[in-house]
């Protein structure tokens, strides 16, 4: 299957070209891999293959992954990714509060991620990508709990790492 891209759809200077060029790249994609059937934005009727729940961090990580294990001794890889966000400005000043982290606890039970996981440091900048399902309260709980609480369980999927841990003042030999 061909697609071109018309010479009218090129405005110099412009970035419509790169956008026509994108819409009609992505088009093409999406008719040949996908049946037509399996496409279907925004449908109301039951298409659960289709159902997707993603988050994508971009952060630190904590601390170093920990091994542990399930109740059934599976073994798992738990690790926290630190984000932040600047916040809003104060509209008479213009400037920024302060940012504060947001935590995120991330599990790992695949044995091939594992092993990667546990050569990384706390303090590196790491692209993560998870699914999540969210848990509601178990009927009767303390809300004072965490099982009387929602929660949301982040499933990794992958990860890259942007940048190494920042070298601290202690770790790095000064020579006078």
């Amino acid at each position: 299957m061909r697609h071109d891209v018309k010479p009218s759809n090129r405005v110099p200077n412009n970035g419509n070209f790169i956008v026509s060029f994108s819409q009609t790249m992505f088009s093409a994609i999406r008719s040949s891999a996908l049946p037509r059937a399996s496409i279907r934005a925004f449908s109301t009727s039951s298409a659960r293959r289709a159902d997707l729940a993603k988050l994508t961090l971009i952060g630190r990580l904590g601390a170093d992954p920990e091994t542990r294990s399930t109740k059934n001794d599976r073994p798992f890889v738990t690790y926290t990714v630190a984000t932040s966000n600047p916040g809003v400005p104060d509209p008479g000043t213009g400037e920024y509060p302060p940012s504060k982290p947001t935590w995120h606890r991330v599990f790992s039970f695949s044995e091939a991620s594992n092993r990667y996981l546990m050569t990384l440091k706390k303090g590196s900048r790491v692209y993560v990508e998870t699914s999540f399902e969210l848990k509601e309260p178990e009927a009767g709980a303390d809300p004072a709990s965490s099982h009387g609480q929602r929660q949301i369980f982040l499933r990794h999927e992958s990860i890259k790492v942007i940048s190494p841990p920042k070298a601290s003042s202690s770790e790095t030999e000064h020579y006078d």
